[in-house]
């Protein structure tokens, strides 16, 4: 089974438990992911909510440009807004 059809046969719990290790860096049983793990997890995370046509404010990373504004001058760091 290649990475494509893994995506196509993966159902939604399988998704969210992906998405939740991505998130805290451990599996369910407590292990943490290696630097690989959650970065293949994370391209299967995305490729999942593309494979669904999941709309844009569900999807992994989503900034709402509309809501939230950037600020920032020479001196000092990015910051966001809302």
């Amino acid at each position: 089974m290649n990475f494509k059809e893994m995506i196509q046969s993966m159902n939604q719990d399988t998704y969210l438990k992906l998405k939740r290790a991505v998130e805290i860096g451990k599996w369910e049983d407590g292990s943490r992911l290696s630097n690989d793990q959650r970065e293949l997890s994370l391209q299967a995370v995305i490729a999942f909510e593309i494979e669904q046509n999941m709309e844009d404010a569900e999807r992994t990373g989503y900034v709402d440009t509309e809501k939230s504004t950037c600020h920032t001058d020479d001196s000092s760091p990015i910051k966001w807004l809302s």
